[in-house]
């Protein structure tokens, strides 16, 4: 009730809710740029390729298509990787032409012959823009889907029957499609390995391509995005384990979305631990008139629970230690996240991934000691370097491991 009275008092013009710019009219005005091609119940375009799994109903699930009603090459609508220097406004705009067909199927019917199926998941296995053609049971509807675990997605509707030409497969994951004895952690592991982009092996992934024949599944597609990123990280993690200490304190920084990100490493054995910082007024602290800070973390030994903070724990995960494993070094890493008001809609999980990514591709602030690495944060984040240290399971237990006096600086 708060937030629709705030809503109808402010009206996209006041900036009651303390947000710098109304979420409901970048919405509004996405929509209304494709709502002139959506009135009809027959969609042709080029899709990136994209589907979607849902996991409503699980384990019966909606399947199908994502196609946008354009023509022509349109794979970057779909290639998260190189999103990272686009806006907000630039990623809802294309995103949201994404029409989303529906179709319900069990999720052990990956080798049925019903030909929505069948379709769904060639176009999973595409390896360029497909021309697809659905017609729907109505005219699509519904708002700009979006979410913290899964990139935005427009109207939805349910597909009575749709059509693809030509696709091309990507020879990497068809291999791994037609090996029904190699396992879907092995398939994902020696794609990655193979150089296939992340996303594209978490959509495959999704309609059931990887894994011994009698255990593929449709794999609903926030599960399957952070399967993928977890398996991943665990590979290289595995790496990482076994190199040298890095030899200095390293701070990496990024602004990026009204996101601040730090990345902290430390010469030590292998911890990780991902801290994010909630403002008033973002999306996962509509209402609070204080800071929320979530934490997940691992030490060496590693973690047997799903990490409270989700997906972007492990998207986090996989990023760092693809620069360890590429430096051959081991570290202790924290991963400090503050989202500000700015950051106006969840935009799904790439963004951590791609995020820490982009931060660690920079070069970093490099100390000799501890107390001058918290100095960087304490210089380029708003909280205090003293409530992340308080926060942070990671930071703790590495401080009680030193003297007290070698960390004067930081008191």
């Amino acid at each position: 009730m708060q937030s629709t009275s705030l809503c109808a008092l402010c009206r996209g013009t006041k900036y009651l809710c303390g947000k710098s710019r109304c979420p409901v009219l970048v919405r509004y005005y996405s929509q209304e740029k494709i709502k002139p091609l959506l009135n009809k119940l027959l969609i042709e375009g080029a899709s990136p390729p994209s589907v979607f799994i849902g996991r409503q109903g699980y384990p019966k699930v909606s399947i199908g298509p994502l196609i946008p009603p354009v023509m022509g090459d349109t794979s970057f609508i779909d290639t998260p990787e190189q999103w990272i220097n686009h806006s907000l406004d630039e990623i809802v705009d294309f995103r949201s032409m994404l029409i989303r067909g529906t179709h319900t199927v069990n999720i052990y019917d990956v080798e049925s012959p019903d030909r929505i199926v069948q379709l769904t998941r060639e176009l999973a296995l595409s390896k360029n823009s497909v021309f697809t053609e659905a017609f729907f049971q109505k005219k699509p509807r519904g708002r700009i889907v979006f979410s913290d675990e899964v990139q935005p997605y427009g109207p939805s509707a349910p597909i009575k029957k749709f059509d693809i030409s030509n696709p091309k497969y990507d020879h990497r994951i068809e291999k791994a499609f037609y090996d029904t004895d190699l396992k879907a952690r092995d398939a994902v592991l020696t794609l990655y390995e193979n150089g296939v982009e992340v996303s594209k092996i978490q959509r495959a992934f999704s309609v059931g391509a990887f894994g011994t024949k009698k255990y593929r599944r449709f794999v609903p597609t926030r599960w399957s995005i952070t399967a993928v990123d977890s398996n991943i990280g665990e590979y290289l993690m595995s790496q990482t384990k076994t190199a040298e200490w890095i030899n200095e304190y390293r701070v990496y920084y990024l602004n990026q979305y009204d996101n601040r990100w730090i990345i902290l490493m430390i010469p030590y054995a292998w911890q990780y631990e991902l801290i994010e910082a909630w403002y008033p007024n973002t999306t996962w602290n509509p209402y609070g008139s204080n800071i929320a800070i979530f934490n997940s973390y691992e030490f060496y030994n590693g973690r047997k629970t799903y990490a409270e903070i989700g997906g972007c724990y492990y998207a986090a995960r996989l990023a760092v230690n693809e620069t360890l494993t590429r430096e051959r070094r081991q570290a202790a890493a924290v991963v400090m996240r503050e989202a500000h008001p700015g950051y106006i809609l969840p935009i799904g999980v790439w963004n951590v991934r791609e995020s820490v990514r982009k931060a660690l591709s920079s070069e970093p602030y490099r100390f000799d000691t501890i107390g001058e690495a918290l100095d960087i944060v304490r210089q380029k984040m708003d909280i205090p370097v003293e409530r992340w240290i308080k926060n942070s399971a990671v930071l703790k237990n590495l401080l009680q491991q030193k003297r007290l006096e070698d960390f004067l600086r930081i008191t």
